[in-house]
């Protein structure tokens, strides 16, 4: 029995309500416009291999390119819509496939984001494919598995750093501060407050900003701050808004804020930023690198 579902040229997949009917998909696809909700029950790996996708979850709005990866936990319900000429594939785990994840090497798969090499996108659509067409058990599963903690074996390091006197502690506690990151990473076009990571993660805002610094080696505050203007320098390269839009859709209230903190980041003005980016528009096309996608 395969253990796929795919949404392709426009479909659009509820996996809850395909749980509802009996269907309960291990392997997950979405290409050309498709999309899929991704049920509250399960853990959800999302990988790009070609084009890319939009994101909604719990924890905000992402962009998903080739040669990229998600993970999101249960309860995030992520939607995902690829876009015309997206292709991506995804795995929805459960607590059995967690369990059996963690009994058969010791590890786990967090939520958070990455990218992946040619030869991890090419190994990882061939586990997948393999694992479609399995029973779904977890020995089925876990090539696939140990796959995906492969790629997430710089997380599993960051682990170690976390507090916590037994290894399932320390896991907790990082689950928690991934939470987070990727709270502040899906809301790049606003100010986070603490207070808000405080009460996603049940953590106080005293012990969320430490343990964070200490395992990021960046505050909460100046990774949003960060985040905000690499969305506005992506805003700059892909929209012709104006800058004081662009201000706007970056959570800076007023102009002047924005431009000695864009300055200060990349060393220019926003609008110097943008006319040195026509510029090189203007360059014969010979002069620009191609970068071939994942196919």
């Amino acid at each position: 029995m395969r253990q796929i579902i795919w949404a392709d040229r426009g479909q659009v997949l509820n996996l809850d309500k395909l749980a509802e009917d009996g269907q309960a998909p291990v392997c997950i696809g979405a290409s050309r416009l498709g999309t899929v909700q991704a049920s509250a029950h399960a853990m959800t790996v999302w990988m790009q291999l070609r084009g890319s996708s939009w994101i909604e979850s719990k924890e905000g709005k992402f962009r998903l390119h080739a040669g990229q990866w998600i993970a999101f936990e249960k309860e995030s319900r992520p939607m995902i819509q690829c876009g015309r000429e997206g292709l991506a594939i995804g795995l929805c785990l459960d607590a059995d496939a967690l369990r059996a994840l963690s009994q058969l090497a010791d590890c786990a798969v967090y939520a958070g984001r990455g990218t992946i090499n040619r030869s991890e996108a090419r190994v990882a659509l061939r586990l997948w494919r393999k694992l479609a067409d399995s029973d779904g058990s977890a020995l089925g599963m876990r090539p696939v598995l140990l796959h995906l903690a492969s790629l997430q074996s710089e997380l599993g390091e960051v682990v170690q750093r976390c507090p916590g006197r037994s290894r399932l502690r320390k896991r907790q506690v990082f689950g928690r501060m991934q939470r987070a990151r990727m709270y502040l990473e899906g809301n790049s076009h606003r100010v986070v407050r603490i207070g808000e990571l405080a009460e996603l993660t049940n953590f106080s805002s005293w012990y969320l900003s430490k343990t964070f610094q200490s395992l990021y080696e960046e505050s909460p505050q100046s990774l949003s701050a960060r985040l905000r203007l690499e969305r506005a320098a992506l805003l700059l390269r892909e929209t012709d808004m104006m800058i004081g839009e662009v201000a706007s859709a970056s959570g800076f209230d007023n102009c002047c804020s924005f431009a000695r903190a864009f300055r200060a980041r990349f060393g220019t003005s926003a609008s110097r930023y943008r006319e040195s980016l026509l510029a090189d528009s203007a360059k014969p096309a010979g002069a620009w690198r191609k970068v071939a996608a994942f196919s």
